[in-house]
């Protein structure tokens, strides 16, 4: 309950209050902020349906709970099998006369899964802050807010229009989290049909900007093979690829580059058996960020030109920038005018940002379409236990990415 007011539906949204396609966007953010305590209790219903990465059952447990939200409202389900969870695809057909026969799609672009484990949701319970006006939980911010949205801004845009005013294709997945693996392919193949991609993870801070642009990611792993040995009884016959590692570690460190975008985080060692043993293998996982495009292939080459200050030791250097970078372009940036030029008509100073964290939107700027990202919930927390949305942000959130969805 919010404010004494009952939670409906998604789809019994207030009969009383109908729109024409001109109708002025106050009375369009008015609509959703009558619609706000149903669009709390659909973001709670989905951030109590767990779902990490790494479950399978969790994951088709949300896809199967989301088909059923989407098919209500008229979409057509499409059900992506994987090892991961299935990805979940959602077509909905434009009506008829609202513009060109071949008209292209907008392509809404998400995930369900999340970083916490199974069970979260015991020490970290789904919950609203009167105080402040939040609602908490896991994975609240990322992104099942963005998931709500796109579900209200779809029956706001019905209960205007009588059927959408373009065709939409909604595509949520179940392995952002993990690098998209299953998912990506297929992700790009939507996204060359689309006429441009909005990604309702979410925004840019407490100020609620939309995101123009995002670093690319790398994932590599060097691994060092040295030669075993006792410690105490002959260490001079051992090489330790512990301390071989560490000497290249301290290399890896120097291609940090702040200033123009790129850094390489050595994040995660692993080596050795035991402290009387000269370790025989060691490594080290890197996470790796650019700034543009330009710039993996230098990384990449700086990486795999290391060589072993000790000669009796191997390394083997694998990986990949697995995310270009997302670019502010034209595309990208009529996309962000047309959303600005939207959020003023409420007086809404909507501003822009560059972040380094990835999302599946790299993959679709990459290419070419026009994307923006960041239009999901505001608040603050991703994958930490004070992770939050504002609730009174809900209403014009909703309003752009209807209103982009009209428009991109």
């Amino acid at each position: 309950m919010i404010k004494g007011r009952k939670i409906a539906s998604v789809r019994k949204t207030k009969k009383s209050f109908s729109l024409a396609s001109q109708q002025p966007w106050a009375e369009r953010l008015r609509y959703f902020e009558q619609d706000l305590a149903r669009m709390v209790e659909t973001i709670r219903a989905l951030v109590e349906i767990e779902s990490p990465s790494d479950n399978k059952a969790a994951l088709d447990r949300i896809s199967s709970f989301l088909a059923g939200k989407f098919e209500a409202l008229g979409g057509r389900i499409q059900l992506h099998r994987s090892e991961f969870g299935d990805s979940l695809q959602i077509d909905f057909a434009g009506r008829s006369g609202a513009g060109p026969v071949n008209q292209k799609p907008v392509l809404l672009l998400g995930h369900y899964d999340t970083v916490y484990p199974l069970g979260t949701l015991a020490q970290m319970p789904c919950k609203i802050e009167v105080e402040n006006h939040r609602l908490r939980g896991p994975g609240v911010l990322d992104m099942k807010s963005g998931i709500a949205l796109i579900l209200h801004s779809v029956a706001a845009l019905q209960a205007w229009h009588g059927k959408l005013p373009r065709p939409v294709t909604v595509f949520l997945v179940s392995d952002e989290e993990v690098g998209s693996h299953s998912s990506r392919k297929l992700t790009e193949t939507l996204a060359k049909k689309s006429s441009a991609v909005l990604v309702p993870e979410p925004a840019a801070g407490l100020r609620g900007a939309v995101k123009t642009e995002r670093k690319g990611v790398g994932e590599y792993t060097v691994c060092v093979k040295g030669i075993a040995a006792h410690a105490g009884l002959d260490p001079g016959k051992g090489h330790s690829a512990i301390l071989e590692l560490a000497k290249q570690i301290a290399v890896v460190a120097k291609m940090n580059n702040f200033r123009k975008g790129v850094s390489v985080n050595p994040g995660v060692i692993s080596g050795g058996t035991r402290t009387n043993v000269v370790a025989a293998e060691a490594s080290v996982g890197l996470d790796v960020r650019i700034k543009n495009a330009n710039q993996a292939k230098g990384i990449d080459r700086k990486l795999r030109s290391l060589r072993p200050f000790d000669t009796h030791c191997k390394l083997d250097v694998s990986g990949a920038i697995n995310r270009m970078p997302m670019e502010r372009t034209a595309g990208v940036a009529a996309l962000y005018k047309t959303a600005r030029d939207i959020a003023a008509q409420i007086g809404w100073k909507l501003e822009e940002a560059a972040v380094g964290g990835g999302s599946d939107g790299n993959f679709t700027a990459a290419m070419g379409i026009p994307t923006l990202d960041g239009m999901g919930g505001v608040g603050d927390g991703a994958h930490a236990l004070h992770e939050f949305i504002v609730i009174s942000e809900l209403p014009r959130r909703a309003l752009l990415l209807a209103g982009m969805i009209e428009g991109a």
